[in-house]
């Protein structure tokens, strides 16, 4: 009775093992896809915006305008390649975190947004809205179990060196 438990536990463990070594093999054809890559915005209410960006340009040295300021870095898995991160105080009066009745909002940088969106609908995860489509990139928004609002954003950064170059916060 002991060999059919065994001979299962070691079929487990092997196809577990083959998994695990084909998910770190660089020459996978197939490697499975990163749901967030990082963090691509930080936004939060202020009592005025205006005066709290030109402080943190003048005490801080952020490079703003009159969204915030735009961090720029390098992805790690690709240094040639720019990347951003938008900083942007918002209204107190701001209706774009709600439903959520917190004082900032996240943005999350991901791969495939409308694959990580079948994901997390069949997760039960609440999707507020559905995907914007800008120049810049890709947004939908969704809760997370304790009603923070967050914004997925599929990154087109490109657009943003074009449009900002020599004007971002490093």
């Amino acid at each position: 009775m002991k060999r059919p438990i065994l001979y299962s536990t070691l079929v487990v463990v092997l196809a577990f093992n083959i998994s695990l070594s084909q998910e770190n093999d660089p020459g996978n054809k197939n490697p499975p896809r990163k749901k967030v890559k990082g963090v691509g915005g930080i936004f939060f209410k202020a009592r005025n915006p205006d005066s709290l960006r030109i402080w943190y340009s003048s005490n801080l040295g952020l490079v703003t305008n009159e969204y915030g300021s735009l961090f720029e870095f390098r992805e790690a898995d690709s240094p040639e390649k720019k990347a951003y991160l938008q900083w942007s105080p918002f209204s107190q009066k701001t209706k774009y975190f709600a439903p959520s009745q917190k004082e900032f909002m996240i943005n999350y940088r991901v791969e495939n947004l409308e694959e990580l969106l079948e994901t997390l609908r069949a997760a039960g995860v609440t999707i507020l809205d559905t995907v914007e489509t800008y120049d810049y990139g890709k947004f939908v928004h969704i809760l997370d179990p304790e009603n923070n609002k967050i914004e997925l954003w599929e990154p087109i950064d490109s657009e943003f060196t074009r449009t900002y170059e020599g004007k971002t916060t490093k």
